[in-house]
C-alpha cells in the first residue's frame, strides 16, 4: 500500500465525512435521536446543577462513549444486512451481541448519571 502525502485539504475534508457520517447516524437511527435527546436533556440539567470539573469529564466520556458505540452497532448492522439482505441466524446472533453493546454503554453512562447527578439534586430538596 503506498503511503500518501500529507494534505491539509485532504485531512480538512475527513471531517465533512465524519460530521457527515452524525448527519446519517441522527437522521436514520431511532435510538441514536433518542441518544441525541438524552444528551441534551443531561447536558441542560448539569449546566443548571452546576457541575464541577471532574464531574463534567465523567458525563462527557459517557455521552460520547454511547454515542460511539451506537455508531458501532449501526455500522456492524449495516455491514450485516449489505452482506446478508436476507434473514441468517449468524448475521441475527452479531447484530444481537453488538446491541448488547449500547446496552452495556447505556447502562454504564446511566450509572455515572445517577452517581454525579443524585447528591446534587439531594441538596435542592
Amino acid at each position: 500500500m503506498e503511503q500518501k502525502k500529507f494534505s491539509i485539504s485532504k485531512r480538512l475534508k475527513s471531517f465533512v465525512y465524519a460530521f457527515n457520517g452524525l448527519i446519517i447516524l441522527f437522521k436514520e437511527e431511532h435510538n441514536a435521536r433518542i441518544h441525541l435527546i438524552a444528551t441534551i436533556l443531561v447536558i441542560t440539567a448539569a449546566v443548571l446543577l452546576k457541575l464541577n470539573f471532574y464531574e463534567w469529564i465523567a458525563v462527557t466520556f459517557a455521552i460520547g462513549f454511547v454515542i460511539s458505540v451506537e455508531i458501532i452497532n449501526t455500522v456492524i448492522e449495516n455491514m450485516a444486512d449489505f452482506v446478508s439482505p436476507t434473514k441468517n441466524d449468524k448475521i441475527k446472533k452479531i447484530k444481537d451481541l453488538s446491541a448488547a453493546a449500547v446496552l452495556i454503554s447505556s447502562m454504564t453512562a446511566l450509572t455515572i448519571g445517577l452517581i454525579v447527578f443524585i447528591p446534587k439534586i439531594k441538596m435542592i430538596f
